[in-house]
């Protein structure tokens, strides 16, 4: 009785462990499945596109997107997207579909959805690439460099 007793009690420690250690995470969507939470609710949307190759996309991955303020906030809302900007992955959105044509030529070829939301006039493509947009979906912000979670929760 004993031996069972303890043992029954160890599992609920280590079940009230592990739980209390899981973090809160962001809900991340893909474009498709962006696009069926617009048709239920309008909220604005935050997209951030990155590659691995990126060192400030992933210190924002592991120093912003972990903050739980930051967290909560995007998860209350905005709908988040993260996307790789060179993946291959062909993406259906608003009746289109899109695709990566440079990786046909290029070695780093930038997919159209983020050569499409996060290009500016003149000046080349470059990663860390984030988009806010209303829910509207118009921008209200890009931002192309590395930022801290208090500078993204005033964007925000």
């Amino acid at each position: 009785m004993k031996k069972s007793t303890f043992l029954s009690l160890i599992f609920i420690v280590i079940t009230t462990v592990s739980l209390a250690q899981q973090k809160e995470e962001i809900h991340w969507k893909t474009f498709p499945a962006l696009e069926e939470a617009l048709k239920e609710e309008q909220k604005p949307v935050f997209i951030f596109f990155y590659a691995d190759w990126c060192a400030y996309c992933k210190k924002i991955k592991r120093q912003v997107f972990t903050n739980p303020q930051v967290i909560e906030k995007l998860n209350t809302d905005y709908y988040a997207v993260m996307m790789d900007a060179e993946s291959k992955e062909r993406i259906a959105f608003d009746g289109k579909t899109f695709s990566n044509e440079q990786a046909k030529t290029q070695r780093n070829g930038i997919h159209e959805i983020p050569l499409l939301l996060a290009s500016r006039n003149d000046i080349p493509f470059s990663l860390p690439a984030t988009v806010i947009l209303t829910k509207d979906f118009k921008v209200k912000k890009r931002v192309f460099e590395y930022y801290t979670s208090e500078e993204i929760l005033e964007m925000l």
